[in-house]
């Protein structure tokens, strides 16, 4: 029974071991949930404090790709895929971004000392928000909501931009069915159908034979 055990427990660890083996090398370690920090370009704008090396030190081991810039430059570097940056008043007047279309996320720290401005922090439009002192479980929720909420607010911005430009076209196709019913005297389906055509046989969209109609009407005057 104990030779049973022993080879049983030699399975485990050889699978163990091979587990850990990626190609001669060690197999990457941490749970999965924090596999998506991994190399994540990270500027951190604080005072190197104790909080400060703290939140760097944590970063670090989140294996983060990160960058330390102090005192805080004139403007935000926007190169990151997240900045974790000092409250400060001006802080709103450094963001190069314009409000609601933000390059990086943002997470402001709140060193703790005096009342929190919180029209300051709405200012901001910061995606997350990290109290002193540091603690791994404080940077981990920071920087996991605020790269969370980046790339959901990314991805309806994209929305809107394809919404918008369907609306562009919806309008530029019944402008071109106007004119072509005023010019060739059809009707409306025969002037869609003539859209069509021409779509189709220029394998362009419906939207771009549209505005060529357009242009080339306003260019004739």
């Amino acid at each position: 029974m104990q030779e049973t055990i022993d080879i049983a427990r030699f399975t485990r660890d050889r699978q163990g071991a091979g587990a850990k083996k990626e190609g001669g090398r060690d197999a990457p370690s941490g749970p999965p949930s924090s596999r998506s920090f991994w190399n994540l370009k990270v500027a951190v704008i604080v005072d190197r404090n104790d909080d400060g090396e703290r939140l760097i030190r944590e970063l670090q081991r989140l294996r983060c790709d990160v960058h330390h810039e102090w005192p805080m430059p004139s403007q935000i570097p926007a190169q990151y895929d997240v900045v974790f940056c000092v409250l400060s008043p001006d802080l709103p007047q450094r963001l190069p971004w314009i409000p609601g279309e933000p390059a990086s996320a943002l997470v402001v720290i709140d060193p703790g000392a005096g009342m929190l401005d919180l029209n300051l922090l709405h200012n901001c439009a910061a995606h997350g928000v990290l109290h002193y002192p540091v603690t791994s479980r404080s940077v981990q929720s920071a920087l996991a909501l605020a790269r969370g909420h980046f790339l959901y607010e990314r991805r309806l911005r994209g929305r809107i931009e394809k919404l918008d430009e369907s609306l562009r076209t919806m309008r530029s196709v019944e402008r071109a069915k106007s004119l072509l019913m005023r010019l060739k005297n059809v009707s409306e389906e025969e002037a869609y159908n003539y859209l069509r055509r021409q779509a189709m046989e220029r394998r362009v969209t419906i939207g771009a034979v549209a505005s060529a109609i357009i242009d080339s009407y306003e260019l004739l005057g």
